[in-house]
Formats: C-alpha cells, structure tokens, sequence
C-alpha cells in the first residue's frame, strides 16, 4: 500500500512539474519597477465568452510554452495579440498559437503586455513598445534555460499586435525605458518577424482608425502618426519578415501588408507574402478554412529556410 502511494505521489509531482515547465506565467517587470506607470485604481478585465478577451493589463507578463527537448529545434516566437490597442484576444490569437507552434518543436511566449491608458500611464504610445523590449530581452536572456537558440528568436502579431510586432521590429533600438537590471543588456531585436493581417501604417486612407486612436490618442500628431508608421521605419536591418493578409479584409485592410512588404523590398530585406483571396479579418489558425489554414505551414517552411 506504501508502495502504490508513493508511486502515485510520484505520479502527482511529475505531472504537476511537467505542466509548471510547459506553461510558466512570469511577471515582465519586478516588483515596483514597471516603467511609465501611474498609481491608479485600474484593474485588469476578463472576459470570457468565445474567447478570452483581456483589458486594462497593469501587470504586463509573458506565458512560456516549450516543446519537450526531444522536439526542440532551438527556436522561439514571442506572440502579440491583437485587439484593436482595446483588449487580448488572448487565447485565439495568443495561447492558441503557442500550443501550436509547441507541435513543431518551437517555443512559444504569449506577451501580455499593457494597453495604452490614459488613467494608469503616462507617454501611452510607447507603453506597449516599452512592454515588447522587455519581452524580448527577457527571453533572449533566458535562452539557454529554455533550451532556445540566442539567434533564432522571432516574434508574431495579429491585428495591433501585429502592429506592435512590426513597431518591435523596426524600433528595437528605440531607447524607451531606463534599464532595470542585467536582462535590459540583452538585445531587443528580433531574428525574424510574422505579421498576421497587421496594423501598419497610421498615415495613410487604409489605416485603422481604431487602433491609432487607442494608442496616439484623439489629438492630431503628425509626428507621431510617422513615427508609429512602420512602413516608414524600416531599414536595412529590419528583421526578415513573413506576412499574411486576406484581401477582403473589412477591418484593417490588405493594403497594410502591401505597404510593409514594399518598404521592405525597396531597403533589400528578405521578405515573404502571402495574400489571400478570403478570410476577412481576426481569422487566427483558420481553422475550418482548408485553404486558408495552410498560411501555418507556410510559416513553418519560412521559419526552416531562415536557418
């Protein structure tokens, strides 16, 4: 009888270990040190009907997915959810695709990261960048716990996080926030980057209102506008990039990746674009669509050439 309880306490410990190694909540910032924040009395919403859908995040984190280290191929993709600047899809577009990249032996990292507020931040338009640095450093940093190669870490966004991946990818650089600790020596540059039917550009007639309005504001900022512009921010050592889009996109229109795809092509960064005739907008794993749902293996093609 000894014996049988041992084994099953056994049992218990390592099933308990296994889910703690494959899905790790870890606070972005420490304690006290999350930068631009305003004391208030925001709190974080849930809420949960087909999906979860997440608002007002104080505590930005990172939710870890790794493959067994038999499946590992030493890659790693940071995930940005989209939701208009307003909320997380958190699930549909963030563990969802970490669970599933974790089946082609790649980690997977769902970025919670804060949306801008007017009540709980002070400079808002560089709150989610600033949570997207850290991110990165923090993985990058790390790395070999995780058993991820330093130099194949790339990042993914759908919608605004689309947007924020595409700002990551051009605005590493971009000194947003006073280092905290050693992690902030690291490198926030990602290795390579995906776009899901991303918000790009703020200056043009194909823009999203919506999400340029929840992160600048309603003031007109010229400046800002360009700035928050991807397609005008890319250089040279802009991340080799994969996108995707459907051209009936109703709500952030195909035009955005079209645009990225060009200011990519004309500063000679290898890129990769898929357009799709249907799929409207927020389509995810795509699912129930047997043509648009290949856009995964595509990914997972482009993701093995890069090495």
């Amino acid at each position: 009888m000894k014996t049988i309880l041992k084994n099953s306490l056994i049992i218990i410990f390592l099933t308990f270990y296994s889910m703690q190694a494959q899905d790790t909540i870890m606070p972005l910032w420490p304690e006290n040190k999350i930068p631009n924040r305003i004391e208030s009395d925001e709190k974080e919403v849930r809420d949960y009907t087909n999906i979860l859908r997440i608002s007002k995040v104080q505590e930005p984190t990172i939710e870890v997915y790794l493959p067994s280290k038999s499946n590992a191929n030493g890659q790693a993709v940071l995930i940005f959810p989209g939701g208009g600047y307003h909320i997380l899809a958190y699930d549909w577009e963030g563990t969802d695709i970490a669970k599933f990249l974790n089946g082609k032996g790649i980690a997977g990292i769902v970025v919670k990261y804060r949306l801008p507020s007017d009540v709980s931040q002070k400079e808002k338009y560089n709150v989610p960048l600033i949570d997207a640095q850290r991110a990165m450093r923090m993985v990058r940093s790390k790395a070999k716990d995780w058993n991820i190669q330093e130099d194949k870490i790339g990042i993914i966004g759908f919608s605004a996080g689309g947007h924020l991946a595409s700002t990551l990818g051009t605005h590493f650089n971009e000194k947003v926030y006073a280092a905290v600790d050693e992690m902030d020596e690291a490198s926030a540059r990602p290795d390579f980057m995906a776009l899901g039917y991303p918000v790009v550009t703020f200056t043009q007639t194909t823009k999203h209102s919506g999400s340029e309005k929840n992160l600048l504001g309603d003031t007109d900022n010229g400046d800002l506008e360009k700035h928050f512009s991807n397609e005008l921010q890319v250089t040279a050592n802009t991340p080799p990039t994969f996108l995707i889009h459907a051209t009936d996109d109703g709500s952030v229109p195909v035009e955005n990746s079209l645009l990225f795809f060009q200011a990519l092509k004309d500063k000679g960064v290898s890129a990769t674009m898929h357009i799709y005739p249907k799929g409207g907008h927020g389509f995810s794993l795509a699912r129930e669509d047997v043509h648009l749902r290949g856009w995964t293996e595509r990914l997972f093609e482009w993701m093995e050439s890069l090495e």
